[in-house]
């Protein structure tokens, strides 16, 4: 049986589009998210037996750790993992607390740092780690204080597993997405127009990304990020659409 895949961050939005994108693929994929009620509507609505749905805190590192037991149990072995950095929130650098910055580096930076070290614990003959951030971690926007800071370090941390790592069977490689509508919708309403290709992403184009570079089509690609963007630095949009 093939190794199996693990998304954090998988019941909902570019989390799910890429467990779907992963599970018609062939994968066998598990699902771990800490919104419960999310995670219960992606298992009805994809109602696969090579899928496994696992509520946990994806920032615990027990929790994480038993969570991952259960998919090698469930599943075998782990080859795959992606890790959706999932914090968002528009704040002026004035207005941002220490608490919400250490609310954005738990959820994006040692939440997949957690998962990436669980996967290596667990991993199968080799193994593939994509972090899916926010272009906002390339260049700053206004109102991203807290969100480019913990994307930033997504980007070099994917670097320095893949310089650690990469003579022991495992690539490590980030994605810097592009906004999609529902997260443009709560990040002060960027507006298509200004964007080079006219329209904002589709959480499937993230996914095929994602896809690509756990495949043995990117077998060379390591230590890399790869925007995902239609563009958007080039527009010099501020974070909140200016």
């Amino acid at each position: 049986m093939r190794q199996s895949a693990v998304v954090i961050g998988g019941a909902s939005g570019i989390g799910l589009a890429v467990a779907e994108r992963l599970i018609a693929d062939g994968w066998p994929v598990a699902l771990i998210d800490g919104d419960g009620v999310a995670l219960a509507a992606a298992e009805d609505a994809i109602g696969n037996d090579d899928v496994v749905f696992i509520e946990t805190d994806p920032t615990d590192e027990d929790n994480v750790a038993e969570a991952f037991d259960q998919v090698v149990d469930s599943l075998g072995l782990i080859g795959g993992l992606v890790a959706v950095a999932g914090f968002g929130r528009l704040s002026s650098a004035e207005d941002t607390s220490a608490e919400m910055l250490r609310e954005a580096l738990d959820v994006n930076l040692v939440g997949p740092f957690i998962a990436a070290k669980a996967a290596l614990e667990r991993m199968g003959a080799s193994l593939s780690i994509v972090n899916v951030g926010s272009v906002a971690g390339l260049r700053a926007h206004r109102g991203q204080i807290a969100v480019a800071s913990s994307q930033a370090g997504l980007k070099l941390m994917a670097e320095v597993f893949a310089l650690e790592f990469g003579n022991r069977g495992v690539r490590v490689n980030a994605i810097a997405a592009g906004p999609t509508a529902a997260e443009a919708a709560g990040n002060g309403g960027i507006d298509r127009r200004h964007m080079p290709s006219g329209r904002l992403a589709e959480p499937e184009e993230i996914a095929a990304a994602v896809a690509f570079l756990l495949s043995p089509e990117a077998s060379y690609v390591n230590g890399h990020t790869l925007a995902v963007d239609g563009g958007f630095p080039a527009a010099g949009l501020s974070g909140d659409g200016a």
